[in-house]
C-alpha cells in the first residue's frame, strides 16, 4: 500500500459532467475540510440526466457507485490519479484473529491521499505503536480491535500482518549464551547465598579500615572483605598471588562448581581446555603490592625486592591464576576499561562463545585497591563520601544528601555457556547472556558527561545486541556511585531510553564501589534477580533526590514485572568508558 504524502491536493469545483477516470473527488465542502477524497475509477453514463462514478479511496481500498445528476456540483483536487495503481483491498477482520507475539496490526486513512500509515506490534500480550519508546500506553487485544473498528467505519484500511516465520539461517549463525553457574567475594561475605541474602535484607558491607596505615587519611571507611582469602587457599598458590587474583581464584571456582564441573579443573570435569576461556576486568588489580615493593626498595635496597613484584602487580594475574587454578587453555584474557571493565569482560566473553572461539568462559571481574595511596587519592579528588557509619549506608545511591563513593574491592564471577553445550549436559541455567554495548563519553578524564548521552547509546546498542526492544526491560541494576553528577546523568539516560517507570536498583549501598570488579558482582545480582523473581532494595537512599526520576526500589525488595524479559546491569568509568550487560530471564 503506496503512501502519497507528496500528492498535491488544490480543491476546484466542477460538475458531475465534467470528471474523468482519475480525478481525484471530494463530495462535499465538508469532505473537503475533513480530507476525504475519493478517485473516480471510471464513468458511467446511466440516461441524458445522471452518470454513475465508481469510487474508490486514493490509497487503496473497495470500490462503491454513486449515481448524480450530470450538473452536480462536486470539488476536484486537480490532480490525475492511476487507477490501474491503486488497489482494491479489504479490511481484515480482527474478530476472528488469533494474535500472536510479533504480530503487527496496520491502519491508514486511506481516503486521506496524505496518510500515514499507523503500525501497532504485540509484544508480552499488548500492543505498542513503537517497541522502542514507553512515552505510551499499550493497548490490550480488546482495547486494539474496538480501536482499529472504529477506524474502518471511518474509511481506514486495516491489515493483519501475523508474525513472520523463523527461516534457516544461511550458515552458520552466532550461538545463544547462558548462565550456568555464579560465584562472589565481596564486603557481605565469601559466595554468592551472603551476597544475595545480604542484598535482599538491606545489609550493608561497608566497614571502618583499622590499621595505623589508615590512621591519618581523611577517610576510614570501605567496603573491603570481611575474610582474609589467603586463608581460603592453599598457602603455597595464595603467597604467588596479588589480593585481586585471590579473590578471583575463589570466585571464579565457586562458579564453576555451580555449574556443576569439577572444582579440579578442565580435565577432570571432562573438558577441553582449549575450549574454555578466561575473562577478567580489573583496573589496577592489586596496586598494595608494587606499593609495597617500591617502599622495600627505599627501606632496604634492591636485594630486598620479590622477584614476584612484577608478575604479582600486572592486572592480568587475576585472568592468570583463575586459568592456572583449573587448567584452562582456550584463552585468558584481561580488560582494563577503568569501573566498566568487570562488564566489558563478560561482554567480551559472550561474543567469543556466541562466534564459535570457545564453549564455555569464566568473565567477570576482580579488584583489591582498598589501599592508603588510592584512598588519598580519592580522597584528594573529593570524590569519596564523608558520611560516616550510622543508621545507614554512607555510599547513599540516587540520595538527595548522596556526597560520592565508598571505595571497595571484591570479585564476582559468571560462567558462561553455549546454550546447546550446557543443554547437553543436562546444566541449571538461570538466564541467558543476551547482549551488551559499548560507548565512550569523549568529554572529561573523570567526571561523566551530564547530557548521559554516551551512557544512553550503551543502552540502547545493549538491546538491540540482545534482539530485543525498549519494551522488553524489566530491571535495571544501576552503576550509580552517589557521586552528585554521575547518578544525574545515568538517570538523565535511563529516562531518554527507558522512561521512568522501569524498576531500578543500585547496590553501592550495600557493597560500596568494586572498582573494577563492580561489573562482576553487580552482574550476578541482576542474574539472581532474573532468577528469583525478586528486586533488592537500594539501601541508602532514604530521600530520593527529585531530580532522579526513576522508579528506585527502595525500603524492601519488590517483585519483577511479569510482562517483559530483560534486565540490564550498568558499569561506567572514569574517561568515559561506558557498558550495559543484557540478561534475559527464561521461561
Amino acid at each position: 500500500m503506496r503512501n502519497s504524502a507528496d500528492v498535491p491536493v488544490q480543491p476546484h469545483p466542477v460538475t458531475v459532467a465534467e470528471v474523468i477516470p482519475g480525478d481525484l473527488l471530494a463530495l462535499s465542502e465538508e469532505d473537503v475540510a475533513a480530507d476525504r477524497w475519493y478517485v473516480v475509477m471510471h464513468t458511467l453514463p446511466e440516461n441524458p440526466q445522471t452518470i454513475r462514478l465508481a469510487l474508490r479511496p486514493p490509497l487503496g481500498g473497495s470500490d462503491h457507485d454513486r449515481v448524480f445528476q450530470r450538473d452536480h456540483q462536486v470539488t476536484v483536487g486537480c490532480r490525475r490519479m492511476d487507477v490501474a495503481g491503486i488497489p482494491e483491498i479489504g479490511s481484515a477482520d480482527l474478530e476472528v484473529v488469533e494474535f500472536r507475539d510479533g504480530d503487527r496490526v496496520t491502519s491508514l486513512r486511506a481516503v486521506d491521499p496524505r496518510a500515514v500509515e499507523e503500525s501497532y506490534s504485540r509484544r508480552w500480550g499488548q500492543w505498542y505503536r513503537d517497541l522502542e519508546s514507553r512515552a505510551e500506553e499499550p493497548v490490550s487485544d480488546s482495547g486494539l480491535r474496538e480501536r482499529v473498528a472504529r477506524e474502518v467505519a471511518e474509511g481506514h484500511v486495516v491489515r493483519h500482518l501475523p508474525r513472520p516465520r523463523r527461516a534457516a539461517a544461511a550458515g552458520a549463525a552466532p550461538r545463544r549464551v547462558v548462565v550456568t553457574g555464579l560465584g562472589a567475594v565481596t564486603p557481605l561475605g565469601v559466595g554468592v547465598d551472603p551476597l544475595w541474602e545480604g542484598l535482599v535484607e538491606g545489609r550493608c558491607g561497608i566497614r571502618e579500615l583499622e590499621g595505623e596505615e589508615f590512621a591519618e587519611l581523611p577517610v576510614r571507611i570501605a567496603g573491603s572483605v570481611p575474610v582474609d582469602p589467603v586463608g581460603l587457599l592453599p598457602r603455597p598458590q595464595a603467597r604467588r598471588m596479588n589480593r585481586a587474583a585471590q579473590f578471583a581464584v575463589i570466585a571464579a571456582r565457586e562458579a564453576w562448581q555451580d555449574g556443576g564441573f569439577d572444582v579440579a579443573g578442565t580435565v577432570e570435569s571432562g573438558l577441553e581446555p582449549e575450549r574454555i576461556g578466561v575473562s577478567v576486568g580489573a583496573i589496577l588489580g592489586d596496586a598494595s603490592v608494587l606499593v609495597g615493593g617500591d617502599r622495600k626498595l627505599r627501606d632496604k635496597g634492591p636485594r630486598a625486592v620479590s622477584p614476584l613484584t612484577t608478575p604479582m602487580t600486572v592486572p592480568s594475574q587475576a585472568a592468570s591464576q583463575v586459568s592456572l587454578a583449573l587448567r584452562i587453555t582456550g584463552e585468558a584474557r584481561t580488560v582494563t576499561s577503568a569501573c566498566a571493565s568487570g562488564t566489558e569482560a563478560i561482554g567480551q566473553a559472550i561474543d567469543r562463545i556466541r562466534y564459535g572461539h570457545v564453549d564455555v568462559a569464566l568473565a567477570g571481574g576482580a579488584e583489591a585497591v582498598v589501599t592508603p595511596a588510592i584512598m588519598a587519592s580519592f580522597a584528594a579528588m573529593r570524590a569519596l563520601s564523608t558520611h560516616g557509619l550510622g543508621s545507614t549506608s554512607p555510599s547513599r545511591p540516587f540520595a538527595k544528601d548522596r556526597d560520592g563513593f565508598v571505595n571497595g574491592e571484591g570479585a564476582g564471577f559468571l560462567l558462561l555457556e553455549a546454550e546447546e553445550h550446557a543443554r547437553a549436559r543436562g546444566a541449571r541455567i538461570y538466564c541467558e547472556a543476551a547482549g551488551w554495548g559499548l560507548s565512550a563519553d569523549a568529554h572529561h578524564m573523570a567526571a561523566p558527561d551530564p547530557s548521559g548521552s554516551g551512557v544512553a547509546l550503551a543502552l540502547r546498542r545493549a538491546v538491540r545486541d540482545a534482539g530485543a526492544h525498549v519494551v522488553d526491560v524489566v530491571h535495571v541494576n544501576a552503576h550509580a556511585t552517589a557521586t552528585p553528577d554521575g547518578d544525574l546523568a545515568e538517570a538523565g539516560a535511563l529516562r531518554a531510553v527507558l522512561g521512568g517507570s522501569v524498576p531500578v536498583t543500585a547496590l553501592k549501598g550495600h557493597l560500596g564501589h568494586l572498582q573494577g570488579a563492580a561489573g562482576g558482582v553487580e552482574a550476578v545480582a541482576t542474574v539472581l534477580t532474573l532468577h528469583h523473581g525478586l528486586i533488592p532494595p537500594t539501601i541508602g537512599c532514604e530521600e530520593q533526590d527529585d531530580a532522579i526520576e526513576l522508579d528506585v526500589v527502595t525500603k524492601s525488595p519488590r517483585p519483577l514485572p511479569a510482562l517483559g524479559d530483560l534486565a540490564l546491569s550498568n558499569s561506567f568509568g572514569f574517561g568515559g568508558h561506558n557498558a550495559v550487560l543484557a540478561l534475559r530471564r527464561i521461561a
